[in-house]
């Protein structure tokens, strides 16, 4: 149980810690074949990656022929491939309804950029509802997760967690900057961390056009507990 419950969380931090991956889709034009390409994604408050893709894009016809995909996602920075980790996200692509707007402001509080795509083009957002996930945490360490134990749900609504969002960046710039010194994330000096995201087990930082993630030492359930983690975090020197 212990060995399970650990691998689906090395393939959950893995799947926060990046903001885009690589979307594998049944090809229409050439049938029998796989067809992949780069897609940014967030995941909601039940835990699932959350897409934004143009009607007229080649996966989005895809999906609608066959709504069987998989997301993959790597460390980065890696000298040998294949021995860092990866996860391979299996699921059903499912169209959001335009009512659901937690997760659209999730996402767009990700990528800001994308609120403008709809003056462009039809673009819609799909959510990818867990089969089962495949994580590669290296040489001989190889797990199917079962979605159960893969999925965590985020404790706090969007709306919360854009008002400990907004007090951290309009109060805590230095707080953040601290965050990323801890965590060796440099920058340059012409740049100011965002937080973006918070969820059970870490928060999301925007540098620029890059995101990070950064854990917290254990789950947090509420607000308060955010705060708390948040402070000691604060208070930790570079060399602990």
């Amino acid at each position: 149980m212990a060995k399970r419950q650990n691998a689906a969380k090395q393939a959950r931090d893995l799947l926060l810690a990046n903001y885009q991956g690589v979307l594998s889709t049944h090809s229409v034009d050439v049938p029998g074949y796989p067809f992949g390409s780069i897609v940014p994604y967030c995941l909601d408050k039940s835990g699932m990656p959350v897409i934004l893709i143009s009607s007229i894009a080649q996966h989005s016809k895809n999906i609608l022929a066959d709504p069987r995909v998989s997301l993959i996602a790597t460390e980065e920075h890696a000298g040998d491939w294949q021995t860092v980790g990866r996860v391979t996200y299996i699921g059903d692509a499912e169209k959001l309804d335009v009512n659901n707007i937690d997760p659209v402001n999730r996402y767009y509080n990700f990528f800001p950029q994308s609120r403008d795509y709809h003056k462009t083009h039809d673009f819609n957002f799909y959510i990818i509802k867990p089969v089962r996930i495949r994580f590669i945490g290296g040489f001989g360490q190889i797990h199917w997760i079962e979605k159960q134990d893969f999925i965590k749900i985020n404790p706090f609504y969007f709306e919360t967690e854009k008002q400990m969002l907004d007090h951290m960046n309009a109060d805590h710039t230095e707080a953040i900057k601290h965050y990323c010194e801890l965590n060796t994330i440099n920058y340059a000096e012409t740049l100011t961390p965002e937080m973006i995201g918070v969820d059970s087990e870490g928060f999301n930082l925007r540098i620029g056009e890059r995101i990070y993630r950064i854990n917290f030492e254990k789950p947090v359930t509420n607000t308060g507990e955010v705060r708390k983690a948040l402070v000691d975090m604060a208070k930790q020197t570079i060399n602990e």
